[in-house]
């Protein structure tokens, strides 16, 4: 069994957590706090996919 990444296992829980953040922005009616989860939560998915490009 490979070794744990642990650097990219934190950049994917991230952005994982961006998204529920979108969830909690929209429950409380907070439609700017949303988007900004949003576009955060893209941001990091493609640092995650580029770092990933350029080490393969």
């Amino acid at each position: 069994m490979n070794k744990i990444d642990w650097k990219r296992m934190f950049v994917a829980f991230l952005a994982i957590l961006c998204f529920v953040f979108v969830g909690f922005a929209l429950g409380i009616r907070n439609f700017w706090l949303a988007g900004l989860f949003l576009l955060l939560g893209f941001a990091i998915m493609g640092f995650g996919i580029a770092g990933k490009r350029k080490r393969s």
